[in-house]
């Protein structure tokens, strides 16, 4: 756990029980009361006290050696999703992309270093990553996070470049300051992202920015395929001119998305924020016909 200075209104046990339950992941659903203590950098006896405390408050359960979250840990994210209109905004969109291409496609957003899936349409096909609404992946080894860190400002990207872990995932992640800002300037120039297994080992994505109302870029959607079916070749020719397409249209409808059905909004997060607007996937959105935008030239 960080041992940074914090502001006096700090409250560290509130920080040591959301590090005890984010220590639950895809790869650790269950915990022994040490590996929970080790994870968080506690002793067992705050460990303990924390986990107990959970399991008291339902977010925990415990078979009296191992712990494992409930179903009632959705609740602590349910809020969040729940405000959101660009997820149900992109959804239908997604789907009918998804049912073009054959091909998984997700709605990403930025958070600190990291993208977050807020919303995904997969395909039949399985592939190792394992990615569902929630999933993080630092930004830029991902295709998406890299046309969201291309729109930023220079002094915004340079000082999350700075603190970014830039550690090789595959052979071929970029990991030299140097090369992932020439990547990045390549990205903003032709406006979209194709990442060639540089997360895992066999997956490509392509992404492209979703930009709100005042044009800044809120969000990302990708379509991610297996290296050894599609070539990067491929990808630029088959799958970039629809996933421009689709996020023309997620653009068009964001534009008349808003607390009365207006086209126009005071507030770049409002596509993102606004509750007023919270309705069922796929529901309360208007389907646009407007023209999509041109595909970005090979690099």
């Amino acid at each position: 756990m960080s041992t940074m200075a914090r502001a006096p209104h700090f409250v560290r046990s509130f920080e040591r029980g959301l590090a005890v339950i984010r220590s639950f992941d895809a790869e650790h659903p269950a915990r022994t009361l040490s590996e929970v203590a080790r994870a968080c950098g506690l002793t067992r006896a705050a460990a303990r006290r924390l986990l107990l405390t959970l399991a008291d408050l339902g977010y925990v359960h415990s078979d009296g050696r191992l712990f494992r979250l409930t179903p009632r840990v959705l609740e602590l994210g349910y809020a969040y999703l729940a405000g959101l209109t660009l997820p149900q905004v992109a959804e239908p969109h997604l789907e009918h992309l998804v049912a073009q291409v054959k091909e998984s496609s997700s709605l990403c957003v930025l958070d600190g270093d990291d993208i977050v899936y807020v919303a995904r349409v997969p395909t039949t096909r399985i592939m190792s990553a394992v990615i569902t609404v929630g999933t993080r992946f630092p930004a830029h080894v991902t295709s998406v996070g890299r046309v969201m860190l291309a729109a930023l400002a220079d002094d915004e990207l340079e000082l999350r470049l700075g603190r970014a872990q830039l550690r090789p995932l595959t052979a071929r992640t970029l990991v030299a300051p140097e090369d992932l800002r020439a990547e990045l300037t390549r990205v903003r120039r032709q406006g979209y992202a194709l990442v060639d297994q540089e997360l895992e080992e066999g997956l490509r994505s392509v992404g492209a920015p979703v930009r709100g109302r005042d044009g800044t870029v809120v969000a990302g959607v990708n379509i991610a395929v297996h290296a050894g079916r599609t070539s990067v070749a491929a990808v630029r020719r088959d799958l970039l001119p629809p996933l421009l397409t689709a996020v023309a249209r997620i653009e068009a409808d964001l534009r008349v998305t808003g607390p009365t059905g207006g086209a126009a909004a005071p507030r770049a997060t409002d596509p993102i924020t606004d509750p007023g607007r919270a309705s069922s996937p796929g529901t309360g959105t208007r389907r646009s016909s407007s023209s999509p935008r041109p595909p970005a030239p090979a690099d």
